[in-house]
């Protein structure tokens, strides 16, 4: 089970690096591909390019979900990983604004939209793995992994921006240490590669094809037969999209430009935040085994809702330890949510359209709520003025999440549907 947990982990690893230094890295990747003048119009135009990327989110779900579903998880996975991992690196060597003009942003535009197009078969995929190849009454633990590895990503990815601004300073990081982070991105892919070919396909899709019922239109048998199951798992996500790029994307610029932190301060609230977040994953996914999804989803929900103001506020008081503490504390809601929700999904679909499914809805929702968290959030300050009016857009998500999963039946004890 290891070996199936990190070959699915780290396809989810190296999609996260990505977005992990594109959100830390704004601030910079807005000088280099963006005319200057107004910086916050800058910054602005990085995160509208970072939410053209989640166009392609829902196209690559409905590709690579078709594709798994009938050939195979295993052999899709492992393409999948390879396209993500090279068009993060491609990051690396982009020309900037500098030196080639208003081809620079273009060729980031592209950049993007490739990447999308290649991620958004690589969260529905790996937990469609990890949910076929879990023991039952374990589905909710193994499947928390999937966020492990994600926000573990982001504790790489903010503590080598970190690591490489405490030992060279500002300057070197602006000036090429950015492109040498990106490039890391291609070797992690080639081990992710390796991994994932030496990976039998999972028990649920080799007995479907033993008995001769992969479907031939998987995306046909979704929408006729399991429409409603495509609205929950839609409404699940609200909740997760939003909260991962607050946190995840939006908070290193948001401590930067809006609350007054040092680069190296907020970096380093933002990586013990994802501590957190990686170290309870697992604990609530267990948790949802025993007690039920339901009651620990709604819990991060309520969390969210009642809380997210008041952090936000603590934030601002301008001192470390305070961010910190805030940052814990979302923290704890998104683990709480994300330790029940992988399983949440897997077990809404059966296994012959079980990948393009959850790959169809899950990139919906995250192209729809979750890339335009960053630019939404930002617009929110520049238009009223409040630091604090991001809070508001995580609350309505959460709301939104909180009745979807209300009026949804409960499937901790349930085997997965065949």
């Amino acid at each position: 089970m290891r070996k199936v947990i990190v070959a699915a982990g780290v396809g989810h690893f190296v999609e996260w690096f990505d977005f992990g230094l594109y959100g830390t890295l704004a601030t910079v990747i807005s000088l280099y591909f963006f005319k200057q003048g107004d910086p916050q119009v800058a910054l602005l135009s990085a995160f509208a390019v970072f939410g053209a990327g989640f166009v392609m989110r829902p196209l690559g779900g409905l590709f690579w979900g078709s594709l798994g579903d009938r050939v195979g998880r295993k052999t899709t996975l492992a393409t999948v990983i390879l396209i993500t991992s090279g068009a993060t690196a491609v990051m690396g060597i982009l020309p900037t604004y500098q030196s080639v003009g208003l081809l620079a942003p273009i060729l980031l535009v592209v950049v993007r939209l490739v990447q999308g197009f290649a991620a958004g078969g690589e969260g529905a995929g790996a937990t469609t793995l990890l949910a076929e190849f879990a023991p039952s009454n374990r589905r909710g633990f193994v499947t928390s992994f999937i966020d492990v590895f994600g926000f573990a990503a982001f504790i790489v990815g903010g503590g080598l921006v970190f690591l490489f601004t405490a030992l060279a300073g500002d300057g070197a990081l602006e000036s090429w240490g950015w492109r040498v982070l990106f490039l890391i991105a291609l070797p992690l892919g080639l081990v992710g590669l390796y991994l994932r070919s030496k990976l039998e396909d999972t028990p649920e899709f080799r007995a479907l094809k033993a008995k001769g019922e992969v479907a031939v239109n998987p995306l046909r048998r979704s929408i006729r037969s399991g429409w409603k199951a495509l609205l929950f798992c839609v409404g699940f996500v609200v909740l997760k999209a939003v909260g991962h790029w607050i946190l995840q994307t939006f908070m290193p610029s948001y401590l930067q430009a809006d609350l007054g932190y040092s680069p190296l301060v907020s970096y380093g609230v933002v990586v013990i935040g994802f501590i957190v977040i990686a170290a309870l994953v697992p604990f609530f996914g267990l948790l949802s085994d025993k007690i039920g999804r339901k009651p620990v989803m709604l819990a991060g929900c309520a969390g969210f809702l009642v809380l997210t103001y008041p952090t936000l506020m603590l934030m601002n008081a301008g001192n470390f330890f305070a961010a910190a503490g805030a940052m814990m504390l979302l923290g704890l809601f998104m683990a709480a949510f994300d330790g029940a929700v992988s399983a949440s999904m897997a077990e809404l679909f059966p296994t012959a359209i079980r990948y393009g499914s959850m790959g169809i809805a899950y990139n919906i929702s995250v192209a729809l709520f979750g890339g335009i968290t960053p630019y939404f959030a930002t617009w929110l300050i520049a238009t009223t003025g409040n630091t604090f009016a991001p809070a508001f857009y995580v609350m309505a998500a959460a709301a939104i999440t909180g009745i979807t999963v209300l009026r949804a039946r409960e499937t901790n004890k349930a085997e997965l549907p065949s």
